[in-house]
């Protein structure tokens, strides 16, 4: 079976987190008869990183899904973030799972390589401690490393919505609250990176990067794209690997309710441009933006123009969603450029501290 992605016609519009390379990619997809003898030859390690007590009813719904897979898991390994009283609570209540506490640096990122060197599996399983999985991700998603090249996949994302969605919220920005996007694929597509939230990845793949960089992910509630960095530089270390995105896979996100207010997600945007201009520092501005840049020129401006379409056939808020769009992505650019402006600086006044430390040595007397 080969991924002949140059065959397709079309480049699919993409968003800052997930972005699939080409659109008609169906046939990437195993026949059915494939799917049990590669599910049953994988032993699969499932990693659920989690921080904070508020979210304790919710890890363990993440943990009965994960138990509840119709294909039967390595172990399920619970990290906990450098809380004790967490960890002292996991410890004490959870049954059938390993706690584990992150060895490394505080943050999802830490937590992640900590559960990694935990496990022994040779497929890593990562879920979001406010995720809920269908009962088939695994099975769904592991089918597609019969084909070698293949490193990692990931599923679609459906919001699990503490209060009604907003009329306002514009579905373009779904990424902005953990869920997909409008303009995604709607066929399992190779894509240049998929999210952490809810993927599967070789072991080999992840060990020859040394995993998430500790320095560059998420904190708290401080979300950075630590997700595409590593599917890049995985991408970058082995030429031929191959990111899978499965739309008939489906997980749950929570989105709270104070996640579905306009400040949320200009911050959320402004955040993500910050990571962006990061991210591409690191890994290269063409491979790290280039989704990005046919993002905004293709799939915004048709979300523009259809919420106002919308306002004119009735729906008031359709005008709505279209300014949402202009102003999260000003919003995004932003943050963006706020990097920049911050990394200048912080390069000139690196270059004038050793400029004076030049100077004083030059008028030091000489011995």
């Amino acid at each position: 079976m080969s991924y002949d992605l140059e065959s397709n016609e079309e480049t699919l519009g993409t968003v800052p987190d997930l972005a699939a390379i080409k659109r008609n990619s169906s046939h990437i997809a195993p026949s059915t008869s494939s799917v049990d003898e590669a599910v049953t030859r994988a032993s699969v390690s499932v990693i659920i990183p989690t921080y904070t007590m508020d979210r304790w009813d919710y890890l363990c719904e993440c943990i009965a899904s994960a138990q509840a897979q119709t294909v039967q898991t390595q172990e399920i390994i619970v990290v906990v973030d450098h809380n004790p009283e967490l960890y002292a609570r996991a410890m004490r209540e959870l049954s059938g799972v390993i706690v584990v506490p992150n060895i490394s640096r505080q943050g999802v990122s830490g937590a992640r390589n900590s559960g990694v060197k935990a496990s022994c599996g040779e497929l890593i399983a990562f879920l979001d401690d406010d995720v809920v999985a269908s009962p088939d991700w695994l099975a769904s998603l592991l089918r597609h490393f019969k084909n070698p090249e293949v490193a990692g996949a990931g599923c679609h994302s459906e919001g699990l919505w503490e209060s009604p969605r907003p009329a306002w919220v514009p579905g373009e920005f779904g990424w902005t609250i953990g869920v997909s996007y409008s303009g995604m694929p709607n066929t399992p597509t190779a894509v240049r990176n998929v999210w952490t939230s809810a993927m599967v990845v070789k072991r080999t793949s992840f060990e020859m990067v040394d995993g998430f960089r500790e320095d560059f992910g998420k904190v708290g509630n401080r979300n950075l794209p630590e997700d595409t960095d590593l599917c890049l530089r995985i991408t970058s270390a082995h030429d031929k690997a191959i990111w899978i995105y499965d739309p008939s896979t489906v997980m749950l996100h929570r989105v709270p309710a104070g996640r579905t207010t306009f400040g949320y997600l200009l911050s959320r945007c402004f955040l993500q441009g910050w990571g962006k201009a990061a991210m591409a520092s690191m890994d290269g501005f063409s491979t790290s933006t280039s989704m990005e840049r046919d993002y905004t020129r293709r799939i915004l401006p048709a979300g523009i123009g259809r919420g106002f379409a919308e306002t004119i056939r009735g729906d008031i808020f359709g005008a709505v969603r279209s300014v949402s769009i202009i102003v999260a992505l000003a919003f995004t650019m932003a943050g963006y450029l706020w990097y920049l402006l911050e990394s200048r600086r912080a390069m000139h006044a690196m270059g004038s501290a050793r400029g004076s430390r030049s100077m004083k040595k030059w008028w030091l007397p000489r011995a």
